[in-house]
């Protein structure tokens, strides 16, 4: 049986982003996501959540880089659980995401130009193609 593991989220760092190395130098980057619930609960206080989200390589680097704490991401990925046994010898587990993809969103920094937000992208004709035949990569097989 196939099963589904998917999750979207968008919030706000609560926390600047932790940048470490695996022994074998692959760059890994923790997250601290918080998520407010779209309803109020009973006392008519709006809740949030707290998630650690796990960034791998590249991405997890540009995270650490450009990311600061307050900053608005989205995230796209998977739930994973583990579990190890403490340093007092309890038993701990946690579940996290682990980011396929994040998104930055919202402004760096309130001071900051407008401008250092937009990104300049050159669109060549080459890019608009006309024929609406799928070309061989398009193709999907089932």
């Amino acid at each position: 049986m196939a099963g589904l593991n998917s999750v979207v989220m968008i919030g706000n760092l609560t926390r600047d982003p932790e940048l470490r190395y695996t022994p074998s130098g692959v760059p890994v980057c923790t997250l601290r996501l918080a998520v407010s619930r779209n309803f109020p609960n009973q006392q008519g206080e709006v809740e949030t959540d707290f998630f650690n989200v796990i960034v791998w390589r590249g991405q997890a680097e540009k995270c650490a880089e450009y990311l600061t704490k307050g900053r608005q991401v989205a995230v796209t990925g998977r739930l994973q659980s583990r579990s190890w046994e403490g340093a007092d010898g309890q038993k701990r587990s946690t579940v996290e995401i682990v980011a396929d993809r994040v998104v930055f969103l919202g402004r760096r920094d309130r001071g900051e130009d407008m401008m250092d937000d937009l990104t300049e992208v050159d669109l060549s004709e080459e890019d608009f193609s006309t024929d609406l035949e799928p070309r061989e990569e398009d193709e999907v097989v089932f």
